[in-house]
């Protein structure tokens, strides 16, 4: 049989990182909450779990390359809602923000990516804790597994 490394979401003794976009914070507050539960619930202490806020969802791959050159974390998490406006400006946050977090794991950084990217605030609410589930656990749990593959792979198991 193939060997299989599927990068656990067991969360003891790990730390995270998390960056959260402060512009509409009403639903990126929402996101962290989310996240916190899944990391806690996996066994990650909550003193091994820090987050910062920027003022946009454009700044949080900067802010997750920042924590993850400390040294100090297994993984990063990006939380943060771009909602379509008026203007172009959405689609080039968007692709910033995708294609930044795409560099990072690309470079070897373990991303949990929690960017929503909604047609309305109704869409980005109800993807943060509303009737879709909230995408803040789901980033977490990604980052988690990627953390963990990343150690499976060092370790060579």
């Amino acid at each position: 049989m193939v060997n299989q490394n599927r990068g656990s979401l067991a969360g003891s003794g790990r730390r995270i990182g998390i960056a959260v976009a402060r512009f509409n914070e009403v639903v990126t507050e929402q996101l962290l909450a989310g996240a916190n539960q899944a990391l806690t619930a996996a066994g990650v202490a909550e003193a091994d779990i820090e987050a910062v806020w920027v003022p946009g969802a454009f700044e949080l791959p900067a802010a997750c390359g920042m924590l993850w050159r400390t040294g100090r974390f297994d993984a990063v998490v990006m939380l943060g809602a771009v909602v379509r406006g008026e203007t172009d400006h959405y689609d080039y946050v968007c692709h910033a923000v995708s294609d930044g977090a795409m560099r990072l794991g690309e470079a070897g950084v373990p991303v949990g990516f929690g960017v929503l990217t909604c047609g309305t605030m109704e869409l980005a609410l109800a993807r943060a804790g509303g009737d879709a589930g909230n995408k803040g656990i789901d980033a977490a749990q990604a980052a988690l597994a990627m953390g963990n593959l990343r150690s499976e792979l060092a370790n060579g198991s």
